[in-house]
């Protein structure tokens, strides 16, 4: 699999608010796919969980991570990146209203419940459909 950094055609791709399923490794090896908002942050992928997820028991156990972005466009396209992931609590809120305004235009509507920011390292990637 290639390594970064990414062509800019992928990049071009990744900065826009596509459909994306994010995977993590529970600890008995089972593989948990999930469908998630992503931002394209300077080289690295952020993602953003509540902080009662699962996955993040899973992540604390193994960062390993794999997220696949398709084409919004052509969902024949596609690009999935492999990783590892550091967390940091989202005190503020602030990456999580990054994610709402990129996807829908507004802050987070759910300001109730903790959250975590994860952001992924992107070590490898395979494309499909460029």
């Amino acid at each position: 699999m290639p390594r970064p950094p990414l062509p800019a055609d992928l990049v071009e791709l990744l900065q826009r608010p596509n459909p994306a399923v994010m995977a993590t490794v529970r600890p008995d090896g089972a593989p948990v796919s999930v469908a998630t908002w992503y931002l394209w942050d300077d080289g690295r992928i952020l993602v953003n969980l509540d902080a009662g997820r699962k996955r993040l028991q899973h992540i604390a156990a193994d960062p390993r991570i794999s997220l696949t972005v398709l084409d919004g466009d052509s969902w024949y396209r596609h690009v999935s990146l492999q990783g590892t992931v550091t967390t940091a609590p989202d005190p503020d809120l602030t990456d999580i209203d990054r994610l709402a305004r990129h996807y829908r235009g507004t802050p987070y509507a759910n300001r109730e419940r903790p959250r975590v920011s994860a952001r992924m390292e992107i070590e490898s990637y395979h494309i499909w459909g460029f």
